[in-house]
């Protein structure tokens, strides 16, 4: 029998291929080269065989012109193929940053007829739903309505827990913390906070790291308050 499967492993690489016994150590390495992506000159390769009773083997340049069959190469044995080059000549598989991506425009995205955005025009899906608009609408005029009620207003001073100072920077929904609850962004005159006005990774205000804060109407009282001096008790 001359032609028999191995399992050949390289870095990130398994792969089952089918190998002729009458194949050089030379011939295999020339096979190997699409597989594996390293070059002959710089394959190092140890065979494992599938049995206990046999010996591992690396091969070594002088086997170059070996025939396989002289090594009694065993069927579903192993070959571990390392890549001797230095790690600044080895081309980087997992490194994707370099890779040229397609990119497809907005506008040529929004002229294609085979696209989710296509199908979802012609079912009347989303916010091509003519119901979509009106609810979109009068959750506008609901936050509206509550916003008023609470009788704060943008860039108001404020005080939290009665005893940090700054000026309200946001009012509205925040659905990273609740979905259907108002709250209130705070710029703190001092590091008393938790963010710096975003949250989760989205913004909603801009201000230094542990100046910022999203907190409840209740937490919150609007007033004449001056600006704290840091400065003040030195």
């Amino acid at each position: 029998m001359n032609d028999i499967y191995v399992n050949v492993r390289s870095s990130g690489i398994r792969s089952d291929r089918k190998i002729n016994l009458h194949w050089t150590l030379s011939q295999l390495k020339t096979k190997l080269v699409p597989i594996i992506g390293i070059p002959e000159i710089y394959q190092k390769i140890k065979y494992e065989p599938a049995s206990s009773t046999s010996q591992s083997h690396t091969f070594t340049s002088e086997e170059e012109n070996d025939i396989l069959s002289h090594h009694d190469i065993e069927e579903l044995s192993t070959f571990i193929i390392e890549d001797t080059r230095p790690p600044h000549l080895r081309p980087n598989y997992e490194d994707l940053s370099e890779v040229e991506k397609y990119e497809m425009s907005q506008e040529e995205y929004e002229r294609r007829d085979d696209s989710v955005l296509a199908w979802k025009k012609r079912n009347h899906l989303g916010r091509f739903n003519p119901a979509y608009a009106e609810s979109v609408s009068s959750k506008q005029e609901s936050l509206e309505r509550e916003i008023k009620d609470l009788q704060v207003n943008m860039n108001s001073r404020c005080c939290a827990s009665g005893e940090r100072y700054g000026t309200i920077r946001y009012i509205g929904y925040v659905p990273e913390i609740s979905k259907n609850s108002l709250w209130i962004g705070v710029e703190f005159d001092e590091p008393v906070g938790k963010n710096d006005g975003s949250i989760q990774g989205k913004r909603y205000f801009t201000t230094r790291n542990k100046h910022g804060s999203f907190l409840k109407p209740t937490d919150v009282e609007v007033g004449d308050f001056p600006e704290e001096d840091i400065l003040a008790d030195l």
